[in-house]
């Protein structure tokens, strides 16, 4: 099940970052970083301003089993200064493509699938290009709404995918 899509318009946001080159199969080797980040912003007092997400840089579309860049990243209300493998960025304003997935992470590909298909439809452009089967992206991010320890059935967490659109100027 899912909500959307439809285009809204977002600010600049500041966020805590950490950056792996990972295969699918590799995945959790960044998943598995966001409890670290909520704990080093809980530790420094640091306010969370938003959902955690996966930003993907970039994202391999000719070899299923190819890298892709991604970030574990977490919002926060002002930005601390960055450490060790911790950065800090900018989410990018403008307007971003959105779709809530509420289901199993394991259909998430098929709710990526839908928004492509429903931006393609609407004569969208991605803030996106490909070069040698690698798409880079301005900012696509996957929100996780849902906190498993609140929620522990994956049927019922929420995602919003969030896809940033090119300027149209």
């Amino acid at each position: 099940m899912s909500a959307g899509p439809v285009v809204v318009e977002r600010p600049e946001r500041p966020y805590v970052f950490m950056r792996r080159r990972v295969t699918m199969d590799g995945f959790a080797e960044i998943a598995d970083r966001l409890p670290e980040l909520i704990g080093w912003l809980a530790a420094r007092g640091i306010e969370v301003a938003d959902a955690p997400f996966f930003r993907f840089n970039t994202v391999n579309v000719r070899d299923a089993a190819g890298e892709w860049e991604v970030e574990a990243g977490v919002p926060v209300t002002s930005p601390p200064e960055p450490e060790g493998d911790i950065g800090v960025a900018l989410l990018p304003a403008g307007r971003y493509a959105t779709l809530t997935h509420v289901g199993h992470p394991d259909r998430l590909f098929e709710a990526v699938r839908t928004l492509r298909e429903w931006a393609d439809e609407q004569g969208l452009q991605w803030d996106m290009r490909e070069v040698d089967g690698v798409e880079r992206w301005g900012c696509r991010i996957e929100s996780y709404r849902t906190d498993p320890r609140v929620e522990p059935d994956p049927s019922q967490w929420e995602t919003e995918l969030s896809f940033r659109l090119a300027d149209t100027d």
